[in-house]
């Protein structure tokens, strides 16, 4: 745990995940004092926070009784409100919510969120209510060729991979089996409350391919424009969903979009990354930042209202810049990052990070959704530059959870 002098008066908010940077930046802007509970400890976590918790359990994992022990000793805060999960957590939130003695959770009702989650009650449930998706088998297919097979516990790409032939016809917990289809890979970002939602807009997923995970997430662009149609269809369908389950708070919906057909992939029941483009390209929109609407939503039942600016809003975009080998942060290479405007998720001096594994977040702001890949292409060179170019020599290695 690292801590910094605590702020009079603000209320604290705990926010935990894989990385809870993006949550702590947001909170912080809300006027929120921050207890960050995450894997990798980053610079600009610890910058936009008062505590930090190291929850690591292994590479890219979390340990369930550090996060349960960390949660525990929060729960002894001034002035908690709860925590907020991020991206990472699934399948620890619902035994988390029944255990005594922790913050209260701010965020899915444990059955709203089993609702979407569960793939059975997902799937019946989109069928029931007349929205698309592509077709999805319990068993193994007989011809696993166009077949993809994903862990509903799972999250950021990692928990799809291409299906196989298999011997032992037993399939994994929380595992489904949905066809392969074409599309544009996109996700749409909502607030709801008491049945009813809101749509904050729309982003492209940048994904890549990293040995046997062909759909690893990478990033996002956005807000993107698409036809009216297909933002009236998936809006309804958003909403229909939102009506049937209790969904609230900030959620994602992730879709392939062909043509103007689209079909729902599925629901993340938190804050998503692409909370961060919002925020970047139209500030002025959501001046307190919206996990500050989240929490609204959670707390007190209340969507927020429509943006009232009239101007063209910007475009963002974020992408993660994966190491091309191994090296360790050195001072120079972390205090270049970390002063640059276009850099988050900074490592600490002395990390070491292999090749292959994130080194950082590159996020940039441009007037067109088209001029958002070349300024994201220009600044991954940049920091590749840094990479090459920035030597440790003064500081011991700090052992590294990726």
């Amino acid at each position: 745990m690292t801590s910094r002098p605590l702020l009079p008066h603000a209320p604290f908010v705990a926010v935990a995940g894989l990385s809870a940077r993006m949550l702590a930046q947001s909170a912080a802007r809300a006027g929120l004092r921050v207890a960050a509970l995450d894997i990798f400890g980053d610079r600009d976590t610890r910058e936009a926070s008062e505590l930090w918790f190291d929850i690591g359990g292994g590479p890219l994992s979390i340990d369930g009784l550090q996060l349960a022990a960390a949660l525990e000793r929060i729960a002894r805060l001034p002035g908690l409100i709860g925590w907020i999960d991020g991206s990472g957590l699934e399948p620890f939130v619902a035994q988390l919510c029944g255990m005594p003695g922790l913050p209260r959770f701010i965020g899915n009702p444990v059955e709203a969120s089993a609702a979407v989650r569960e793939p059975r009650r997902f799937f019946a449930l989109l069928d029931a209510l007349d929205i698309p998706h592509p077709p999805v088998a319990f068993a193994p297919p007989a011809t696993p060729q166009g077949w993809l097979v994903k862990r509903a516990d799972g999250c950021g790409g990692t928990h799809i991979e291409p299906a196989t032939a298999r011997g032992d016809p037993r399939v994994p917990a929380q595992a489904y089996f949905q066809r392969r289809r074409n599309g544009r890979s996109l996700s749409a970002l909502f607030i709801a409350a008491r049945g009813r939602s809101r749509v904050v807009g729309f982003a492209e997923q940048l994904t890549c391919e990293m040995g046997n995970l062909p759909f690893v997430h990478a990033g996002s662009i956005g807000p993107i424009d698409l036809p009216p149609i297909v933002t009236q269809r998936v809006s309804a369908a958003i909403a229909a969903l939102c009506a049937r389950t209790g969904l609230t708070g900030l959620n994602s919906c992730d879709f392939l979009l062909d043509g103007d057909a689209f079909d729902l992939l599925e629901i993340n029941t938190r804050p998503s990354s692409t909370m961060t483009l919002y925020e970047t390209a139209s500030p002025h929109a959501w001046p307190r930042g919206l996990l500050a609407c989240h929490i609204e939503a959670c707390r007190y039942g209340r969507l927020p209202a429509a943006p009232t600016s009239a101007a063209a809003p910007w475009r963002a975009g974020q992408q993660v810049l994966f190491a091309p080998h191994p090296f360790a942060v050195s001072q120079s290479f972390s205090d270049a990052c970390l002063h640059d405007p276009r850099c988050r998720d900074v490592p600490m001096p002395g990390v070491r990070i292999e090749a292959g594994d994130p080194v950082c977040t590159l996020l940039v702001r441009a007037a067109s959704v088209d001029a958002v890949r070349p300024a994201l292409d220009a600044q991954r060179a940049l920091v590749v530059q840094r990479i090459e170019t920035c030597h440790e020599t003064d500081h011991a290695l700090i052992p590294c959870h990726t």
